[in-house]
């Protein structure tokens, strides 16, 4: 099975780490991962604030880069939801009939990190090793428009060594929704403010979960509060072993 890489623009510029861990993660579970240099942004800040005929050169980048493969992984809820949900949209809108039979061929191969461990590749266990207390918050886009359900959670749970917490009132925003964390910053304060009160209220040390730009909102709250609580996404707990320490 060929399997490529979706980094996001936001994880390669900011989070490089996330996308080296899920390479490490899928090669000790015996897949090649493949990192294709010529993908770029896949138009979700376009398409969200109202950009939409812009994100049209995105798309067809996408559907072109990642057409001779197997799977795509992206360790993004909220960018495998533009792909999977919207990339047939602006195809059909401002495209042509050869982009929209190109981008229905590609994006029904686009997989959550989660989904794709669990769904395709069958497993849960993945030999991780994370002596920490954790919990995790489900992101917008993969409980909402993915809808991954407990696959995040089933994987931490097979994680040596976790001492796994639920997060109260975990479906709640974090407020961060992109551009909407700018327009509507005192809204989104009011919403982080609410996940933060949670997130402490568990006693963790680390908050994990599969989008970094939800993490890059709670875990900037907690470090202006000096909390000591650590962020960590999701890929970079399941690629940790005991070697690791």
């Amino acid at each position: 099975m060929r399997i490529a890489l979706f980094i996001t623009c936001f994880n390669d510029t900011m989070f490089p780490q996330t996308g080296k861990a899920v390479v490490r993660l899928l090669a000790r579970l015996g897949h090649r991962v493949d990192f294709p240099r010529s993908q770029a942004c896949c138009g979700q800040m376009h398409f969200n604030t109202g950009y939409r005929p812009e994100s049209l050169p995105m798309v067809r980048r996408f559907a072109e880069v990642f057409a001779g493969y197997d799977t795509v992984v992206t360790p993004s809820g909220s960018c495998a939801g533009m792909m999977r949900e919207h990339h047939g949209t602006v195809a059909r809108q401002y495209g042509d009939a050869d982009l929209v039979a190109a981008v229905e061929s590609v994006v029904p191969k686009v997989y959550e990190l989660s989904e794709l461990l669990v769904d395709v590749l069958g497993v849960t266990d993945v030999g991780a090793y994370f002596p920490h207390r954790v919990t995790y918050h489900p992101t917008c886009h993969s409980l909402r428009m993915l809808r991954v359900g407990d696959r995040p959670l089933r994987l931490l749970r097979a994680v040596e060594g976790i001492d796994l917490v639920e997060l109260p009132d975990a479906s709640a925003c974090c407020g961060f929704g992109g551009t909407f964390s700018l327009k509507n910053a005192d809204t989104s304060n009011a919403m982080l403010a609410d996940k933060m009160r949670h997130v402490q209220e568990t006693g963790v040390e680390v908050l994990t979960a599969g989008d970094n730009s939800c993490l890059l909102h709670i875990g900037g709250g907690l470090s202006r509060l000096r909390t000591g609580i650590g962020t960590r996404h999701l890929a970079e707990i399941l690629a940790s072993t005991e070697g690791d320490r």
